[in-house]
């Protein structure tokens, strides 16, 4: 299967002139591997004998000029750093007419040929509004929610995954010593693609998501209940944010079954860390095809990965896009409920 494949080619390509500088930002949430695909970005443009400017703040540093040139010392030692080093804002000032006539203003004024803009779907949002401006822009999707609908992979999701599973395996260690239950409190706000992930890692007792409506007896009680039989004494609930606040999952249980658990809500720790080598790999590779594509004119379009591959969707198709969550692993985590852990 090939590496590169590039949808709808034709109406993606621009005018033919040449790419001489192009700015790059990260917008929205942070995720691990942000800083990857920023080094990406700017070593593939210099590569490409392409000048690279750094913008600081996402949309807010084209509105409000904090921009920086960068260079390969710009992105020396930054690969296996956590976070952006472009810093990350959302901007309300961009969300406005006037704002975006701002930031095209500053791409002008920069020279700037393309953007490449790293982040989620409101990344791509204002994306799709700057190109609607006559600004050629290409997207990197990375958030740890891994909800972006037209990519299988967003950068950050691995290294959040890992994270977490790492917190709950050492809580594990204590609660298995004192008996008890434990709730823990995953990100996870509009999709549970991170709480079933982990949760089928870490051998959860229970894992509650948006996408499932929560039958509290079904679902909770009823798993406690089977897996004390079975001889366990500890228990793992997983807990999406979006499907409920760990606290009065916790508080329920302790009414319902007697049990007292200890509630962990995990929160931005798991934006933070060192990016796994499938965050560094995936964000150097989309990140030389954003500015690949940039290069042979086949902008406006977000960088996906797909079966393997990478590929690149028209923004606006993009963000028509919606993916489901793979209910499969929702049955493999039930079935692993006949097995004492």
């Amino acid at each position: 299967m090939p590496t590169e494949t590039y949808i709808a080619g034709d109406s993606l390509r621009m005018s033919d002139k040449q790419i001489k500088r192009i700015g790059v930002l990260t917008s929205g949430g942070d995720a691990p591997g942000m800083n990857a695909a920023v080094r990406a970005v700017v070593r593939a443009a210099i590569g490409y004998g392409i000048e690279c400017v750094g913008i600081r703040r996402g949309w807010n540093g084209l509105v409000f000029g904090d921009f920086f040139p960068m260079d390969t010392d710009s992105v020396s030692h930054i690969l296996a750093a956590g976070g952006t080093i472009l810093y990350t804002a959302r901007s309300k000032e961009f969300m406005t007419s006037e704002g975006r006539e701002r930031a095209l203003a500053t791409c002008k004024m920069l020279g700037l040929d393309g953007v490449v803009a790293i982040g989620g779907d409101g990344t791509f949002k204002g994306a799709l509004e700057l190109s609607r401006l006559g600004v050629n822009v290409v997207g990197i999707p990375a958030t740890i929610d891994n909800d972006v609908g037209c990519t299988n992979y967003t950068i950050g999701f691995d290294t959040a995954c890992n994270t977490a599973v790492e917190c709950i395996d050492k809580l594990r260690d204590t609660m298995q010593s004192h008996e008890r239950c434990s709730v823990v409190e995953v990100m996870g706000r509009h999709a549970g693609y991170l709480a079933l992930y982990v949760g089928l890692a870490v051998g959860a007792t229970a894992v509650l998501i948006p996408e499932r409506e929560l039958d509290f007896e079904v679902d909770v009680v009823e798993r406690i209940r089977q897996s004390r039989l079975m001889g366990n004494t500890h228990f793992m609930i997983v807990v999406a944010e979006g499907a409920g606040s760990a606290v009065e999952i916790g508080k329920r249980i302790h009414e319902e079954i007697g049990l007292d658990p200890r509630v962990t809500v995990l929160g931005h720790i798991q934006r933070g860390g060192s990016p796994t080598a499938r965050d560094r790999e995936m964000a150097a590779r989309m990140g030389y095809t954003a500015v690949k594509a940039l290069k042979e004119g086949k902008g406006n379009s977000i960088v996906c990965t797909r079966e393997g591959g990478i590929v690149l969707t028209p923004i606006e198709e993009a963000l028509q896009q919606t993916k489901h969550l793979q209910m499969e692993r929702y049955a493999v985590l039930e079935a692993m409920h006949a097995t004492k852990r």
